[in-house]
Order: structure tokens, then sequence, then C-alpha cells
């Protein structure tokens, strides 16, 4: 499981949008460890193209806790990679009324 997991790391550090289907299918698997599932759903938040935002969503309420919670932080780096802005965690400036 552990080589499993960091070929998932290895994956979401490339970006590549050729790992999608593999990374969606195992995040998918829950006979895979849960480890394995979070690096997984971390990794389809780096590449956040449209068909990894559809995995996340749809295990954004797995049973596993870590892969619910990994799923949450990457709908947020789906979400941070997608904007235009540079900062990541800005929900302060998002609060700040316009000039």
């Amino acid at each position: 499981a552990l080589f499993r997991h960091e070929v998932g790391y290895v994956l979401g550090q490339l970006q590549h949008e050729a790992a999608v289907g593999e990374l969606a299918a195992t995040l998918a698997r829950t006979t895979e460890s849960a480890m394995v599932r979070h690096e997984c759903a971390e990794a389809l938040g780096a590449i956040a193209r449209p068909a990894c935002l559809t995995a996340l969503r749809a295990h954004a309420t797995d049973t596993e806790r870590v892969v619910r919670e990994s799923c949450e932080v990457a709908l947020d780096m789906y979400e941070h990679e997608c904007r235009q802005d540079f900062q990541y965690a800005d929900g302060l400036e998002r609060l700040r009324p316009p000039p």
C-alpha cells in the first residue's frame, strides 16, 4: 500500500491529465487502502480537470473519514488550481468588500 500511495503522490505532482482515470478508479475502489485512496483524492485535486471534480464530489461522503476529508481538501485544491488568484488561503480576502 505504501508504494501505491507514493505512486499516487507522484502522479499528483506531475499534474498530468492522463492519470485521472486510474486515480479516480483507485479512489472508488473501497477495497483499496484508505491511505492510497486519500493520496488519489489529493492527486485529483492537484490535477484539477473536470473529471477530477466528478470523482471528488462522488467520494466527498465516503465512509472512510480520511478519504472524505481528503476529498474536501482536494476540492479546495481544485478550486485553487482553477482560479486565477495567486493566494491559496484567502478566506478573509474574499470577505473584504470591493473598493
